[in-house]
C-alpha cells in the first residue's frame, strides 16, 4: 500500500505572506531565542548503501531538459566530479554530503545514488491529468530493482492532483517492497510563482526582480530544487518512520524544513547570496558534471542544528 509526503514546497510562500504582520512585533520577539530545533529519528528505516534510481519522464522534454536532471543526478556521486571545475565553487557531492550525514547516523552506512536507467512515456499512456494512485503506478513501471527510487517527471502539460494548490511535488512508498518514488511536475506554465521560485517572481509578498535560471530553463531549473529537496527528504524518511519533526501526515524533513534557503543570510523572499555566472547573469551555489551549475536548497544540519546551505 502506497504512502505519501509532500515536501511543504509552498511554506516559505505562507512566511511571506505574515511579513509585514511579523515586522511590528519585531522587537518584542526579539527578546525570545526559541530552542534549537531537533529532527528526530523514529528508528525507522532508511536508503543506505547503494541506491538505483529511475527516471520515468512523461510527457515530452527535450535531451537538454533531460541531461540537466541526469547531470544533477551524477553529480551527487563524488566520484563523478571532473576536473577542471572551479575549486570556489562548492561540488553538488558536497551538498549531498550534509544529507548523507543522517544515514550514516543511522545505519553507519553512506547512501550513494546511482543513475539506473530512463523510460520516456511521450504520448501520455495515463492521460495529461493524473490522480496521486497514477502517479504511483507510473513509479512502479520506471522501478526496476527491489530497494530502488523511482523518479517520475511530468512536462508542464500535465495536471497531478495537488499540483500548485498543496504541493510542488511529493514522495511515497510502498514498505512491503522496500521500494520508494518521487514526483515532480514542471511548474513553468501552471504555478512558477509557486513552485519556479526564486527563478519566477513569488504570488505573495515582496516581488523582487527573479533570479536567472542557472540553466536557462526556468521549468527545468525549478525542477532540481524540488527533486533536490525531496530527494533529501526520501533517503532520509522512505517510509514515514525515518527523521523528522512534527506528524508523520505532515512532517518537517531535512530540506522541507529550509524553505526558501539558498545562500547565507536568506530571509523571507530573499534567496539568500549566491554564486552569479559573470557571462550569463544566472545564479547558483553549486557545481555538477559536465558544466552543469545548480541552485540547491538548504538542508538542516544536525551537527548544527540550523540550516546549512552550500555558500
Amino acid at each position: 500500500m502506497a504512502s505519501f509526503k509532500a515536501p511543504n514546497s509552498l511554506i516559505f510562500l505562507l512566511i511571506l505572506s505574515f511579513l509585514e504582520l511579523c515586522f511590528g512585533a519585531r522587537k518584542l520577539t526579539s527578546l525570545y531565542q526559541p530552542p534549537p530545533m531537533v529532527l528526530t529519528y523514529h528508528n525507522g528505516v532508511l536508503l543506505s548503501g547503494d541506491v538505483p534510481i529511475s527516471i520515468l519522464w512523461y510527457g515530452k522534454f527535450t535531451p537538454t531538459q533531460k541531461s540537466i536532471v541526469s547531470d544533477f543526478i551524477l553529480s551527487l556521486n563524488p566520484t563523478q566530479q571532473q576536473k577542471g571545475l572551479s575549486p570556489k565553487t562548492p561540488p553538488v557531492s558536497q551538498w549531498w554530503k550534509i544529507v548523507d550525514t543522517y544515514t550514516q547516523m543511522a545505519t553507519k552506512k553512506s547512501t550513494l545514488i546511482l543513475l539506473s536507467n530512463q523510460i520516456s512515456d511521450e504520448s501520455y499512456s495515463l492521460g495529461k491529468t493524473l490522480t496521486r494512485s497514477q502517479v504511483t503506478e507510473l513509479a512502479a513501471k520506471a522501478s526496476s530493482k527491489p530497494g530502488g527510487l523511482s523518479l517520475v517527471l511530468t512536462d508542464e502539460n500535465v495536471t497531478v492532483e495537488g499540483f500548485c494548490m498543496s504541493n510542488c511535488g511529493f514522495h511515497g512508498s510502498d514498505f512491503e517492497k522496500k521500494s520508494a518514488f518521487i514526483w515532480v511536475g514542471n511548474s513553468v506554465t501552471q504555478c512558477p510563482g509557486q513552485c519556479a521560485w526564486p527563478f519566477h517572481q513569488p504570488i505573495y509578498g515582496p516581488q523582487g526582480p527573479p533570479l536567472v535560471a542557472p540553466n536557462n530553463d526556468v521549468g527545468l531549473d525549478g525542477m532540481v530544487v524540488n527533486i533536490a529537496s525531496l530527494l533529501a527528504g526520501t533517503v532520509t524518511d522512505p517510509f514515514g518512520n525515518g527523521y523528522f519533526q512534527g506528524p508523520a501526515d505532515a512532517p518537517l524533513e531535512v530540506a522541507s524544513a529550509c524553505p526558501g534557503v539558498y545562500g547565507k543570510g536568506a530571509y523571507p523572499g530573499y534567496a539568500g547570496e549566491l554564486l552569479v555566472d559573470l557571462s550569463t547573469g544566472a545564479s547558483y551555489n553549486a557545481q555538477g558534471v559536465n558544466g552543469r551549475k545548480y541552485l540547491l536548497p538548504a538542508v538542516f544540519d544536525p551537527s548544527t542544528s540550523s540550516c546549512s546551505t552550500v555558500v
